[in-house]
């Protein structure tokens, strides 16, 4: 098993506990789509306590990567809603994971899959 096999391995075992029934292929898509950042440990994960990275995550990901086109608010909502989903005691949010669901949320699926 490569590395790349390996870290989706561990993001599917955490998934499962968020989200039972997941797309398997949407999270594969995703990960790779993150290149080599999910082999570095402080950019694999998200910290939901530090409003700088979720300003980025909102910027970089959701508004430039997604296109979505949403107040503020909207964003930061959701940003929120994941953090929580991802639970606050959890300290490894992966990367990948946060993303998977918030291209879920957002029905944004299309922007991953061929």
């Amino acid at each position: 098993m490569n590395k790349l096999q390996e870290k989706i391995a561990l993001y599917k075992e955490k998934l499962k506990d968020i989200e039972p029934k997941f797309d398997e292929e949407l999270l594969v898509a995703i990960t790779k789509s993150l290149g080599p950042s999910i082999y570095k440990k402080d950019a694999e994960t998200v910290s939901c306590s530090d409003s700088g990275e979720l300003e980025r995550v909102k910027k970089n990901f959701l508004i430039k990567k997604l296109m979505i086109d949403a107040s503020d608010d909207k964003l930061d909502a959701a940003l929120k809603e994941v953090c929580e989903k991802m639970g606050a005691s959890n300290r490894n949010k992966y990367r990948a994971i946060f993303y998977y669901l918030l291209v879920k949320k957002f029905k944004k699926e299309d922007r991953f899959k061929k």
